[in-house]
């Protein structure tokens, strides 16, 4: 785990080492093991490493060995070793043990195609000097970040944002459109960042630069196809498999190696899936209020599989003091509370591992939110006639905010389409109008959000609704939310976060889920926790989801009130958002009111960040590092 940095002069002017090297140390926190570069005039690679595989010999950028390929690379290969036995056998030869080394082989043999081949978490850019070619690719379902920017001079790719900025011509302006998404998903949808010059390579995607020329095209397509007349039983076995395996295949490391662990169903069975192979350390947080702590629940789990267990609880005040810093490491605003929870376990994990475990995935890949339950308890809403559900949407829409029944009306008298964006619909467009500066609307004219994911239920259009869900799950939420600030945590802790559930062969599988064994009016995961049941505590079973659930409804009420108020005033956003409006929300729901906890964080998140990487007004309680400017550009 690591991360890099690419520079190429599209003017063919030679790239400094230095600049190289100012550039990594603004994330040094990805690799504080080792650092390399490598200049081959017009093109440098700049590298930080995090040690995890073969030690001694996986030092990057790598070379081949006629040194026409380089490779820098963020991520694992877990199936590096079946690789390694093909190319071997195709006659290549090997000087290292590392996956790295195996990417550059299997780009020799067969170039562009090599992601297709690839099993694993990753985010590479190779130079081949013989064909004046730099390719970048990101892994199926975007695991690892791969960001790119072109200046005047030539392009930037690398694992952060916040190591472009060692250049002085990268420009640090709000996108005008990625703010005003962002306030519906609570992040910034890719391939868009919340800088205008900026963005994401999207997961499953590769992209090659050849002079002034950029090709950006998908090597991976997620699909779903049902098996309706296999039976349960089979599948229940299929599950165990391919999990037991990605877990088995998940465990190549060097170094130490635990599992983070809630009191829910997903990091649960793969602690205990891991448990049946060796002796592993676990590692859970809670909150110091009733009802926002699963420590207790996380103990029993421990106990009952035999761990050795850690765990930290986190307060008001300590969860603020390290805010700014966690939303300079997450480079973009994502207003997910539960992102400084998974930094407080990452810290905590990196004092006892290198290398942790955790659950992301399995919600998306087998139907595992409470939401994807809807289309069961909205289905009375498909017979009524459509003067009806106007009437619905019209009572929602008079109804005061909170009050009970208006968002089952307002969801019910919706087509899925313009309902679910997503796990997270924070503003609507009628309550944006109310949040939004009246200087933001003379701006740009802006397509409605739902607009921007209508592709995706195009691609999705033969499935059925809860499949639907998944599939704009998969290309949004885990994406842009769940996988980034899992990545972003993790790493600013050196710690090297692992995800077995999101996986290509866990996928493969899933996908021929029916829908029937997935979600059902009662119970969601259905066939994984019937899979996982013979080796995990009964009450896991049945145990609502949570993950890390944080008392912003009540710290924003009381401990943070004084904060909060202080950062609508000071924050320079007047031209985004209408300071007023943020204010009386900020009143209504210290009253009790209404529960605006959401909306104000994710409005308070998007203050932060602009006033770290916007204004700069935290320069003196970040690293020195995120103002390093180099006076060479690209």
């Amino acid at each position: 785990m690591c991360g890099f940095v690419t520079l190429y002069n599209k003017n063919q002017v030679p790239v400094s080492k230095d600049v190289l090297k100012k550039m990594t140390d603004i994330i040094v926190h990805r690799g504080p093991d080792d650092e390399g570069t490598y200049v081959d005039g017009h093109i440098g690679l700049g590298f930080r490493r995090l040690s995890i595989l073969d030690i001694q010999n996986g030092a990057q950028p790598l070379g081949n060995s006629e040194k026409g390929i380089w490779l820098v690379f963020n991520g694992e290969i877990y199936n590096h070793l079946e690789l390694k036995d093909w190319l071997t056998k195709k006659g290549h030869k090997f000087h290292t043990n590392s996956d790295t080394e195996v990417i550059v082989r299997l780009y020799e043999e067969v170039g562009s195609e090599c992601p297709k081949y690839l099993r694993g978490m990753f985010g590479f850019v190779i130079w081949d000097k013989r064909r004046n070619i730099l390719f970048a690719a990101r892994d199926p379902f975007g695991v690892k970040p791969v960001y790119y920017c072109e200046t005047s001079n030539g392009f930037i790719v690398g694992s952060e944002i916040k190591a472009f900025f060692g250049l002085s011509n990268i420009e640090r302006e709000v996108d005008t459109r990625s703010f005003y998404h962002y306030l519906t998903f609570q992040y910034v949808p890719e391939p868009a960042t919340m800088f205008r010059s900026i963005r994401k390579l999207k997961a499953g995607h590769c992209m090659t630069i050849t002079n002034d020329t950029v090709h950006i095209k998908p090597y991976f397509n997620v699909r779903f196809n049902p098996e309706e007349t296999k039976p349960f039983a089979d599948l229940v076995e299929e599950a165990r498999a391919v999990l037991t395996e990605s877990v088995r295949l998940h465990r190549s490391c060097d170094v130490p190696r635990g599992a983070f662990l809630s009191g829910g169903i997903d990091s649960s069975c793969l602690v205990a899936l891991l448990r049946q192979q060796e002796a592993i350390k676990t590692f859970s947080i809670g909150f110091n209020i009733p009802g926002y702590s699963e420590l207790d629940d996380a103990r029993h789990t421990a106990r009952y599989l035999g761990t050795e267990h850690y765990e930290v609880c986190v307060n008001a005040k300590e969860y603020l003091n390290f805010l700014p810093k966690l939303v300079w490491h997450q480079d973009e605003p994502v207003a997910d509370p539960s992102a400084v929870g998974i930094y407080f376990v990452s810290k905590l994990a990196s004092q006892h591992v290198k290398v942790v475990f955790s659950g992301e995935g399995a919600d998306e890949f087998f139907g595992g939110y409470n939401i994807y339950k809807e289309p069961y308890s909205l289905r009375g809403f498909m017979y009524l006639p459509e003067w009806a559900r106007k009437m619905a949407a019209y009572l929602a829409y008079i109804m005061p905010s909170g009050m009970k029944g208006k968002s089952f009306l307002e969801r019910g008298s919706q087509p899925l389409e313009e309902r679910f964006f997503g796990n997270a619909k924070i503003f609507t467009e009628h309550t944006k109008k109310k949040v939004l500066s009246e200087h933001f609307f003379k701006t740009d004219i802006h397509e409605p959000s739902h607009q921007t994911i209508a592709h995706l239920y195009d691609e999705a259009r033969y499935y059925d609704e809860v499949t639907k869900m998944q599939y704009i799950d998969i290309h949004t939420w885990l994406r842009g939310n769940i996988l980034m600030k899992a990545d972003k945590m993790s790493m600013a802790n050196s710690l090297e976060l692992r995800v077995p559930f999101v996986d290509t062969k866990v996928f493969d599988f899933a996908s021929t889920i029916p829908t029937k064994y997935k979600v059902t009016p009662a119970t969601t995961k259905y066939l994984l926790r019937e899979a996982m049941k013979d080796i995990l505590p009964p009450e896991v079973q049945i145990r609502k989801k949570l993950g890390f659930p944080v008392p912003i409804r009540v710290w924003l009420r009381e401990e943070w009130y004084g904060w909060a108020r202080e950062l609508i005033h000071t924050a320079q956003v007047e031209q985004w958002i209408n300071k007023s409006a943020a204010l009386h929300m900020l009143e209504k729901h210290k009253e009790g009111k209404i529960d605006a906890s959401r909306q104000l964080w994710t409005l308070l998140i998007f203050m932060l960040w602009h006033q770290i990487y916007i204004e700069g007004a935290y320069s003196d309680s970040l690293p020195a590092s995120t103002l390093a400017k180099a006076a060479a550009s690209v």
